[in-house]
């Protein structure tokens, strides 16, 4: 192999990992009936005149497995982060103790956990498309190296080695998927 015909495998691996990030980030805001702070991360309050993240106007808190509270720390801003909860579509009806603003997290039902696997496994489908692009944008760089003259065993090298990383980050899409959809269905 010589030198000038590398391919970034380093930029596909982060570009890959990026697309796993997201899938992560996209299965925390799931409701599983069990709390977490990370349900209200993309909940956006207007605050001061700009959107704000609701962790930004008070502190998030898990105190119990069903509840989540947070303690808004300007009292103005109780109410506006009271009306961005409701209309944030999670489902929850946010309960108000002075400047604590409680959540309590109801039972999912079986109908209920059915959706979400379906909405979790859309998430993961996204993550695989979104992996598989990457891996065509690494193969056109192997296409394009071969028409500048890379010999054709440093071609099926290379295809091999984005093929390799590619299968390895599906593989990791599938089993974080299998791992949501079984926290989803435990009762």
């Amino acid at each position: 192999m010589s030198d000038e015909t590398e391919i970034d495998t380093d930029d596909l691996e982060r570009r890959m990992k990026g697309a796993m990030e997201a899938l992560r980030h996209e299965f925390a805001s799931l409701r599983t009936g069990r709390a977490s702070a990370s349900m209200v991360e993309p909940i956006m309050v207007d605050a001061y005149g700009s959107p704000t993240p609701i962790n930004q106007i008070g502190t998030v808190n898990v105190p119990e497995p069903r509840m989540v509270t947070i303690n808004v720390w300007d009292k103005a801003l109780v109410g506006k982060a009271e009306k961005a909860i409701r209309e944030s579509g999670l489902g929850i009806n946010p309960q108000l103790n002075g400047t604590i603003i409680m959540l309590p997290i109801p039972e999912l039902n079986e109908e209920r956990r059915r959706e979400l696997t379906r909405v979790a496994a859309q998430y993961a489908e996204h993550a695989r498309v979104a992996i598989r692009n990457v891996r065509r944008d690494g193969m056109d760089q192997v296409k394009k190296a071969k028409n500048s003259g890379m010999s054709e065993d440093d071609q099926k090298f290379w295809e091999g080695a984005v093929q390799e990383l590619t299968d390895k980050m599906i593989a990791g899409v599938d089993q974080a998927l299998e791992a949501k959809q079984a926290e989803i269905m435990q009762v």
